[in-house]
């Protein structure tokens, strides 16, 4: 039997332990990338489903929590591939795309892949350093932010319209931000009867606002045009910064209650300097997305509450909290993600510029079609459709998208 250390705890391993232990994160890693690929998965569905399965996997209690967390850790490195390579719209609409396509449509997808998995892993690599004075700065200035949430994300709302280039653009976010906000205080409380337990109406109102208008939008357009070479341009210094940025936003998002990784993306847009354009949005939005699912679990140890779907998930599987375990997978799956995205997300993007994208389009459509079916029933398809009006509203007034979190930053603000 050996003895190692993890974060000043001496723990004595043995070899076949230690072998099992790393079957189930490995096993648990290799379910978040066939999540993380799959387009419209969220990632509290996907927690759901593992939490579904939990008790049906053979095996201890924590190691099938191991196996939840690395998923979940490989999802917010692995997501970004779908999102890079489906729905890129027409040229003509390249002012008002997500960042990530407006790197695609340039032939900097490839560019765009490594500068996600940097923002990733340097989130991960940053959360140690960070994790024990971070940790004590939020716990105790968590009561006087959680009284002023609202006003936060009333400033994030604000500042998204406000922040827009032409009073075209601020009428058409203004629009967007009321219409999704609406739409959210309607919608995400209703119960639903999907095909599965994980069911919710996440699922059906991100598809719908965000999937479904850019695949429509990309039905005229040429498809993933052919890509550059890998070479970054972004400093080594700007990379870092912008990772810092996006761990310590992730840091907050992790500890505050009801405040997920994409409020703090929206948030993160008004903070990327615009010298950075989307390359710096890249970056920032990966380390907040992948720093929350550390922070979170720190905030699990600390208030005692599960801040995401991935927790909620391990909370009601039953798995034991036994965190350098946890920390360790998270560890593990971030290793093999940072390595996974490049190569399998080159190969993506040349296999989606390969086939027909008015097809692929159309199929993948359908497929947001039927996930909103499964997760949300009946339900889920009239919350698709009204969502995906709404999702077309921004490119016409050549608003951001971003301002469609209405959806979430005003049923929480007014919450």
């Amino acid at each position: 039997m050996g003895v190692t250390t993890w974060l000043g705890v001496r723990i004595a391993v043995a070899p076949s332990a230690a072998a099992l232990a790393l079957t189930f994160v490995a096993g648990g890693a290799t379910l978040g990338v066939v999540s993380g690929l799959i387009p419209g998965l969220h990632a509290n569905n996907m927690a759901l489903l593992l939490a579904a399965g939990a008790s049906a996997v053979p095996g201890p209690p924590r190691l099938v929590g191991a196996a939840m967390l690395a998923a979940g850790t490989m999802h917010t490195f692995l997501d970004v591939v779908p999102a890079l390579s489906l729905g890129v719209p027409d040229p003509a609409m390249a002012a008002s795309a997500l960042p990530g396509h407006e790197l695609v449509l340039a032939g900097r997808g490839r560019e765009a892949l490594r500068l996600s998995a940097l923002g990733s892993g340097l989130a991960v690599a940053l959360a140690v350093p960070l994790a024990i004075p971070v940790t004590e700065a939020v716990t105790a200035l968590y009561p006087t932010i959680r009284a002023n949430l609202s006003a936060v994300l009333a400033a994030v709302a604000v500042g998204l319209v406000t922040t827009e280039g032409s009073y075209r653009a601020k009428v058409g976010a203004g629009l967007a931000l009321a219409a999704s906000g609406a739409l959210g205080l309607l919608t995400l409380d209703l119960p639903t009867n999907g095909l599965v337990s994980a069911g919710g109406t996440l699922a059906p109102l991100f598809a719908g606002l965000f999937g479904a208008p850019v695949l429509i939008d990309a039905l005229g357009g040429g498809g993933v045009p052919p890509q550059d070479d890998a070479t970054l341009a972004l400093s080594k210094p700007a990379v870092g910064g912008l990772s810092v940025a996006g761990t310590l936003s992730g840091a907050v998002v992790g500890f505050l209650p009801g405040v997920s990784s994409a409020v703090a993306a929206t948030g993160a847009l008004l903070a990327v300097p615009y010298r950075f354009g989307a390359r710096g949005f890249v970056v920032i939005t990966s380390g907040v997305n992948t720093a929350n699912t550390i922070f979170a679990l720190l905030a699990l140890r600390a208030l005692g509450s599960p801040r995401t779907g991935v927790l909620v998930a391990l909370e009601s599987s039953g798995a034991p909290l036994a965190f350098p375990l946890l920390l360790a997978s998270v560890a593990l799956a971030a290793a093999l993600g940072f390595v996974l995205v490049p190569t399998l997300g080159d190969r993506y993007l040349s296999l989606v510029g390969a086939l027909d994208y008015r097809m692929l389009s159309v199929a993948v459509l359908a497929l947001l079609l039927a996930l909103s079916f499964v997760f949300a029933g009946p339900v889920g398809i009239g919350i698709f459709a009204v969502a995906t009006v709404i999702g077309l509203v921004p490119p016409r007034f050549g608003s951001r998208r971003a301002t469609l979190m209405g959806v979430l930053l005003v049923p929480l603000a007014l919450g």
